[in-house]
């Protein structure tokens, strides 16, 4: 049966119901562990129609996938889901760890799996909500196929764009960069762009265009117009949940985001505390995220498997 008793104390809560949280679930619940996975429901790719690049999975909407996950989980009585958000986690390893969530639930537990995850802050663009996850998007391994060949805008502000630029050359030669106000393109930028045909300008967008969220056009606060068929940006990345800063938990700033340190197989430098997916990756994509949970998952099962032999007599 699954853990709904806050004086049982559970093997391990698993915060966060993504890919990674659910493949961390799967496994740990068929090594026969006591699982609950707490999960605000409100995932980053909910706006995407369809998710690419898992075998078996590719095209699967983000709703269905998360709808078969559970399906198959739930054939393990040890592992329970909750719905709600986790406000704080306190106790120390060796002892017991208390997961409390706004709701005033609490769960004690051994070990903790943050799948966090993180989160977008768009661009101030009128008219990005409306396209966003249907004609535009940040990945062009998760969604480039279905831009091939067309004329698309990449958006961006500061230098990081230009690997975007170059990413995007692989699906399509029809390339135009916006950098929307900001004048970082140096002598330099505009004659390697202009040798690559990359068209650019560096005025301020005014408006997205479109309809139905297919992206039309792009309008410039000059006046000007750019017909473009779906936009690549690139936004800023926040973590989800900033309960593993406040344990005490190793946070590193990559580029443009900040990831959860972990070692190889997911522990942070707290012990009993581990991270996968999105929270503690520069990789975001569906398969690498549930590859680390499963990983986690392992090692969390060697830890408590050496745990429980050491205290046995």
């Amino acid at each position: 049966m699954g853990v709904k008793d806050s004086n049982v104390l559970t093997d391990v809560v698993v915060v966060g119901g993504g890919p990674a949280g659910l493949n961390a679930a799967l496994v740990l619940g068929r090594a026969r562990r006591r699982v609950v996975i707490i999960d605000e429901e409100i995932p980053r790719n909910r706006v995407t129609h369809e998710s690419h690049g898992f075998l078996t999975r590719d095209g699967i909407s983000p709703q269905e996938f998360r709808r078969i996950a559970k399906e198959q989980i739930s054939k393990y009585p040890s592992v329970s889901f909750e719905s709600g958000i986790v406000s704080s986690v306190t106790g120390s390893y060796g002892g017991e760890f208390h997961v409390t969530t706004e709701s005033g639930r609490m769960v004690r537990t051994g070990k903790v799996l943050f799948a966090t995850g993180m989160k977008d802050v768009l661009p101030d663009i009128e008219g990005l909500t409306e396209v966003y996850g249907t004609s535009a998007f940040v990945c062009p391994f998760c969604d480039g196929w279905e831009l091939r060949d067309k004329q698309i805008c990449v958006i961006g502000t500061n230098e990081m764009v230009l690997h975007l630029v170059k990413l995007i050359r692989g699906w399509t030669n029809r390339i135009t960069l916006l950098t929307n106000g900001s004048q970082f393109l140096t002598a330099d930028h505009f004659a390697d762009l202009e040798r690559h045909n990359v068209a650019t300008s560096q005025d301020t967008i005014k408006q997205i265009e479109s309809s139905q969220g297919l992206v039309q056009r792009i309008t410039l606060k000059t006046g000007a117009a750019i017909d473009c068929e779906g936009i690549f940006f690139t936004p800023k990345l926040v973590q989800a949940n900033s309960i593993p800063a406040s344990l005490g938990c190793e946070v590193s700033e990559n580029g443009p985001f900040s990831t959860i340190v972990t070692d190889p197989m997911g522990r942070t430098n707290i012990p009993g505390v581990y991270s996968a997916g999105d929270a503690s990756s520069s990789a975001h994509q569906l398969i690498t995220a549930a590859s680390s949970g499963a990983i986690a998952a392992c090692i969390i099962q060697l830890d408590l498997l050496d745990e429980e032999w050491k205290s046995s007599h």
